[in-house]
């Protein structure tokens, strides 16, 4: 393990204005996305896609790294150029997403633990072949009325995060760690916050106790949010504030950034959200973004399939990722939306 290298990467990926595009979305997910503008899923399809993504001018300014899908990893654009020779060459340090999703946990009904573990050594190996210089795993952490989540199936998706991290450190691979709590249900942001702070605290230590470096990994959290079914939503400073709090008190200060997934907020209300958090002043990490749909909703609904709509979805993919960079800074502003 490359001490020196893996702190480089992480560090890297959340400089300054920077943060992460999530298109690790598997094929089952991306058909849906596809679905909603009436395009075809093919292989054909989803690597022209990712290709505008990647080949939209200046998205390095905002972008310090982009997961990547396995079958993503592997493709080119249409000269001929890997995708991640493209995104590294650009200045983005490419990633891969390596777990296998989320199943049901054996005894525990409601409940689900993230699979992969096994075979993980030996495809890590070839992922850093092709390029990756860090990877993602993503475990599920749902909330009910009473009894879910158990304090076992927190334990049970901790404990596989950390195995996840110790194996890419072991491979020069800078882990992010996803415990996303989902926003799903009618709970309020203090149940959000109560489980969070289960959950953050179960995670580092089990990273501690497998000799995860924390300098060298990334955490991907959710924000500290109500579920969309409570009737009431905090406000925005209100999220910021309970987030950090929840952070501060269970994240180490020698992990170098946090980059928080959206989980299905819409594109305005996680840029707001993150504006707020940096707009409260330094911390202890970088506190930054990992968005999927937060940032690719806009470019799907721009693009729609047609080769003629394509430099408006760059454009539109270029707006969302500058606007995140302002937010990074804790300088945009909502009206700023409608004026670029």
């Amino acid at each position: 393990m490359n001490t020196d290298e893996l702190r480089s990467v992480a560090n890297a990926i959340v400089a300054r204005q920077k943060g992460v595009l999530a298109a690790d979305e598997s094929n089952p997910t991306i058909k849906k996305r596809f679905d909603s503008i009436q395009v075809e899923s093919t292989e054909e399809n989803r690597r022209r896609y990712r290709e505008i993504l990647f080949t939209a001018e200046g998205i390095e300014r905002t972008l310090g790294g982009v997961i990547l899908f396995d079958e993503t990893l592997r493709q080119h654009t249409r000269d001929g150029i890997p995708f991640p020779r493209l995104l590294a060459d650009r200045g983005i340090v490419p990633g891969i997403k390596v777990d296998q999703g989320a199943k049901a946990l054996a005894g525990h009904p409601g409940e689900k633990v993230t699979e992969g573990l096994d075979g993980l050594r030996g495809r890590l190996a070839e992922y850093k072949q092709l390029g990756a210089q860090f990877a993602k795993w993503r475990a599920v952490i749902e909330i009910d009325e009473r009894d879910i989540p158990s304090a076992f199936g927190i334990r049970a998706n901790a404990h596989a995060l950390a195995r996840y991290a110790a194996l890419c450190q072991e491979a020069g691979l800078v882990p992010i760690v996803e415990p996303e709590v989902l926003m799903d249900g009618a709970h309020g942001i203090e149940r959000c916050e109560a489980v969070t702070a289960q959950a953050l605290q179960a995670v580092f230590a089990e990273l501690d106790a497998h000799g995860v470096l924390f300098e060298g990994m990334l955490l991907k959290p959710n924000m500290v949010i109500a579920g969309k079914k409570c009737a009431h939503q905090a406000g925005v400073e209100a999220v910021a504030e309970a987030t950090l709090r929840c952070l501060r008190r269970y994240v180490p200060a020698a992990v170098p950034g946090i980059v928080f997934l959206s989980g299905g907020q819409s594109a305005e209300d996680a840029t707001e959200h993150l504006n707020a958090m940096n707009a409260l002043g330094p911390q202890p990490w970088q506190v930054s973004f990992s968005y999927g749909r937060a940032l690719q909703a806009p470019v799907l609904a721009a693009w729609q399939g047609r080769e003629d709509r394509v430099a408006a979805a760059q454009q539109a993919l270029l707006k969302r990722c500058d606007l995140n960079g302002l937010a990074r800074d804790g300088k945009y502003l909502r009206a700023m939306e409608s004026a670029t």
